[in-house]
């Protein structure tokens, strides 16, 4: 892979700061925007683009001054076709709006004009999708996302690269190779990236499962040496504790951003109580 060049966007902040920014401001809570149609049915929503645009522009307008960020699920809006898409970008707006943070959690991943195609329409100024992140699928290799490393260099967003995910599926490919396992190949690509940005914390940040339990150890995996941001979904519902995260992360825990969708979801459909949630979920990850 060649070595990025130590530079950040000209006259730009880089999503890693502005995110560390963030997370040191409000604290290290992402809340997941998962329009799933159980979900939509509890808040006695249609599951419809009417009901998904309420859902979405209620959990931004309740935890928008709360969270370091906000994860919209694109499956979940792909699932309403051409209208869902419309609601994703006006979801996105009314993050950008409301002064949070957006990770469009699309997991995308192709090679060549493809995925330069994909990091055009996540990651370009002027793009009607444009979040300040996405969530990327490096398993045709990690240089296969050099489109979207560039670009969000470019513009002064980020990517998040899945890197060792809790679903039990993961670990037929995650975990192969041993003490060189992909997931090691995957954290050290990360690392060499970042070298491009100055500050506490590079853009380019990891996907790892808050219950991956004791894999980190047995993978040997150095997240503090990547000086990424480790977006950690399964707080909450999933299983996973602020003290499951300590644990687990150990002295990279200060990179890490705890990643709550259903538990915080579930409270609503009143602002209020979707508030009250957030803060429940945040309050251990700063004292725990």
């Amino acid at each position: 892979m060649p070595e990025p060049e130590a530079a950040a966007t000209a006259g730009r902040e880089s999503f890693g700061s502005r995110l560390g920014q963030a997370m040191a401001d409000r604290g290290p809570l992402c809340v997941g925007i998962d329009p799933h149609p159980a979900l939509l049915k509890a808040w006695g929503l249609n599951d419809d683009a009417a009901g998904l645009e309420r859902f979405s522009l209620t959990v931004v307008e309740a935890v928008g001054s709360l969270a370091a960020a906000v994860k919209p699920q694109v499956a979940l809006y792909e699932r309403h076709g051409s209208a869902g898409m419309a609601v994703l970008e006006r979801t996105l707006a009314a993050a950008a709006d409301a002064g949070v943070l957006t990770i469009a959690d699309a997991k995308r991943g192709d090679i060549g004009s493809t995925m330069a195609a994909y990091a055009d329409a996540w990651l370009r100024d002027g793009s009607s999708l444009a979040a300040d992140s996405v969530t990327l699928s490096p398993y045709l290799g990690f240089e296969s996302l050099r489109p979207a490393l560039d670009l969000a260099a470019d513009y002064g967003r980020g990517v998040f690269v899945l890197a060792l995910t809790s679903n039990p599926e993961g670990a037929s490919v995650q975990h192969v190779g041993g003490a060189d396992s992909v997931a090691r190949r995957i954290t050290e690509a990360a690392a060499a990236e970042n070298r491009r940005y100055a500050g506490t914390f590079g853009s380019v940040g990891l996907v790892v499962g808050a219950t991956v339990g004791g894999a980190l150890q047995d993978l040997q995996l150095d997240l503090e040496a990547v000086r990424g941001i480790i977006l950690a979904p399964g707080l909450g519902a999933q299983g996973a504790t602020a003290a499951d995260l300590r644990a687990t992360f150990g002295a990279a825990y200060s990179q890490v951003l705890g990643t709550s969708s259903r538990d915080i979801l579930s409270a609503g459909p009143a602002v209020g109580g979707l508030r009250e949630a957030a803060l429940r979920t945040l309050e251990p990850l700063l004292t725990s």
